[in-house]
């Protein structure tokens, strides 16, 4: 998703306006827990500032589809990213910094960067609490119970 800055670096545009949606591959999505993402909607400026640094003000909207802690079922997870700054000061927290030169600015990786920070540890589909969570001989450990190892729980006797 490059961004063409020739006019606004030579003064004949005074900002450029991002209007863009991306739908993010299978490939791109692979080891991320994201099942899909599609539509992403892209929104916002790129200007120059007083010392003459671009300043990206950029809105990302979009709907994450992630399986579901407990039945795997596809969940909607929506987000909602404003990235404001410098590109100096957004491009310091992304490890890929060859997104810019003169003339053009890739922003791809600056918003898949903060979409991956996006990205919950879990979620729980609202159908989620009508499954049966126990069974013969199981049954679910949530986070809330007190989990403990017998083998580890024997080093308590010598403390």
């Amino acid at each position: 998703m490059t961004i063409d800055l020739t006019r606004l670096r030579s003064g004949i545009d005074k900002e450029v306006v991002v209007e863009e949606s991306y739908s993010f591959s299978e490939e791109e999505l692979k080891g991320t827990g994201v099942t899909s993402l599609d539509d992403v909607q892209i929104e916002g400026t790129i200007t120059l500032n007083a010392m003459h640094e671009l300043y990206l003000n950029l809105e990302v909207n979009g709907t994450m589809i992630i399986p579901c802690a407990i039945t795997l079922k596809p969940v909607e997870y929506p987000f909602s990213i404003l990235l404001e700054g410098t590109l100096e000061e957004i491009l310091d927290e992304i490890p890929e910094k060859d997104t810019n030169s003169q003339n053009s600015l890739d922003i791809l990786p600056i918003i898949w960067e903060n979409i991956l920070m996006e990205i919950p540890m879990r979620v729980v589909s609202e159908d989620a609490h009508e499954v049966q969570l126990s069974g013969d001989g199981w049954r679910l450990i949530t986070d809330d119970e007190e989990k403990e190892n017998s083998e580890l729980s024997k080093l308590k006797d010598l403390l």
